[in-house]
């Protein structure tokens, strides 16, 4: 909120991926009564979202439909806003990307005037490391149960 002109009760949020991250975020900005939109790739995770109270949207269509949010998360830690995506943003809008490296705008994408972007790339393993190392260690160890490895 002190990167914004306001809070983030009724702002229009827009959380890109719905992990881990992705997910607890959405939460958390829905609870704060934020006017929250998820988007993921998989009609499981449409459901999910749509199903706690959230807007869903397709991951892979997002050129030409970012302009009605203030604030944009992205949690995709792979290069989703490029220019078709940015040039859309309305002015005032902030991107935060909060995915692991290398994080999901693209390096030639530019943003409108009047937007900003913060980038807090790998954010958990620089602040947290500890519980960082945790959650790759339960994900791993998860995957490896899941194809019947351990």
């Amino acid at each position: 909120m002190e990167q914004t002109e306001h809070t983030l009760q009724g702002a229009s949020c827009l959380v890109i991926g719905y992990g881990r991250i992705g997910a607890l975020l959405a939460h958390k900005l829905h609870a704060l009564d934020a006017a929250v939109t998820v988007s993921a790739r998989s009609p499981r995770d449409f459901a999910r979202i749509e199903a706690d109270g959230m807007r869903a949207l397709d991951t892979r269509s997002l050129a030409g439909r970012l302009g009605a949010f203030q604030l944009i998360f992205n949690t995709v830690p792979a290069p989703v806003l490029g220019a078709a995506e940015l040039s859309s943003l309305s002015a005032g809008c902030l991107v935060i990307d909060l995915a692991s490296l290398p994080g999901g705008i693209s390096a030639d994408a530019k943003l409108p005037a009047g937007c900003r972007l913060l980038h807090a790339l790998s954010l958990p393993g620089r602040v947290a490391p500890l519980s960082a190392a945790r959650a790759i260690h339960d994900t791993v160890l998860t995957i490896l149960q899941e194809e019947s490895i351990l």
